[in-house]
């Protein structure tokens, strides 16, 4: 029987697009990469013709929904071996972005950090089987590698999830491995310095809510390659991102349902007011303090979608879409529910009475909004 995976890897969900790049791919990689440079940009940012490959066709879909120019720049980072940092609000894609990068540059996307308060030192550079190491020494047969250890011996990248969660003296564990390449076991001896292969290298996140949280040093700061990512600034590319994300993880589900476009505008206008602050006919809106995010946005049309699928008729409600709304608002600060309320007395109100259909339902759901 397939096993189905809830998530599959990048590496996974694109095999053949990854596989058809790599098997056409002509220009010049860097050592130890899976592909080019130019094909890894391809890969992220799409090809306007699918591409023939072992008798078939693949359309080499667009991933990420951005600025080209930034992902040409962390692309070029990582071909010169600075560390590349990611920075930006929450829910800006940045993960995704490491994702598709490693999944191209190194096969791999799943030789991950994940930053918490609670990360040691081990769960980045290796530990030990304590059976072994008590029955035998120190050997590298008992050394059990984390992430750091397996982009270091096998040339590949590791990504460093929420870095600045991490405490200080974690992040700072970094610095000479980014600056020497070299990673030394010092139980191992003689035999403990581990040089890295060519195509290693650290992708790491960081959320700029959490500046000031576990600051990162001056010295870590100037071993990386900082790159801002913004939020989508156009509603029109908002609501793309919504239905293309959906559609996505409807398929992966199982769920038999397509984004309706007219219900992925309302919302991605929602999102994209509530964020900027002013509306599309001028009025001034006070911003909630929650993080409006597009990956908060997809997750509310998607918990619609399940609702609709499973105890609906197939259909989005609209009275179900402000309730997860509601919920995805209100889980940081309550007082941002009254924002929101003023948001649909005025702006929706607004719509309502111009555009009629979806938009008079979407305000008629206000109710909810308690």
């Amino acid at each position: 029987m397939e096993q189905i995976l809830i998530k599959p890897p990048v590496e996974v969900r694109y095999r053949g697009e990854l596989e058809a790049l790599k098997g056409t791919d002509t220009g010049r990689r860097p050592e130890n990469w899976q592909m080019s440079p130019r094909a890894v940009r391809t890969f992220l940012l799409g090809s306007p013709k699918p591409i023939e490959y072992e008798g078939k066709e693949y359309a080499i879909e667009k991933k990420y929904f951005g600025n080209d120019a930034l992902v040409e720049r962390c692309i070029v980072t990582l071909a010169g071996n600075r560390g590349l940092m990611l920075v930006g609000e929450p829910g800006t894609a940045k993960t995704m972005l490491s994702e598709l990068l490693s999944a191209a540059i190194s096969g791999v996307s799943t030789n991950t950090i994940q930053g918490t308060a609670g990360t040691t030192e081990d769960m980045i550079k290796y530990s030990w089987n304590y059976a072994m190491l008590l029955a035998q020494g120190p050997s590298r047969e008992a050394l059990v590698p984390a992430p750091l250890y397996v982009g270091m011996e096998k040339g590949i990248l590791t990504r460093f999830e929420e870095i600045t969660r991490t405490p200080a003296e974690i992040q700072d564990s970094l610095i000479s491995v980014l600056s020497d390449k070299v990673l030394n076991v010092p139980e191992l001896g003689d035999d403990g310095l581990l040089f890295a292969r060519a195509g290693f290298n650290v992708i790491g996140t960081a959320n700029t809510r959490d500046k000031g949280v576990n600051e990162m040093s001056s010295a870590l700061k100037r071993r990386f390659n900082f790159e801002t990512v913004m939020p989508v600034r156009e509603a029109a590319m908002e609501k793309r991102i919504i239905v293309n994300e959906v559609n996505k993880l409807a398929e992966e589900s199982h769920i038999r349902m397509q984004a309706d476009e007219d219900v992925a505008e309302i919302l991605a206008s929602t999102y994209h007011e509530l964020r900027e602050g002013v509306s599309s006919y001028g009025h001034r809106i006070d911003k909630p303090a929650a993080v409006m995010s597009t990956a908060e946005a997809v997750s509310v049309y998607y918990q619609t979608m399940i609702t609709g699928y499973y105890y609906g008729e197939d259909r989005i409600d609209m009275d179900c879409l402000v309730q997860n709304l509601v919920g995805a608002v209100a889980k940081e600060n309550q007082d941002d529910l009254e924002k929101v309320k003023d948001y649909f007395n005025t702006v929706i109100k607004d719509k309502s009475d111009r555009e009629g259909g979806l938009w008079r339902k979407y305000y008629e759901a206000r109710k909810w909004l308690r």
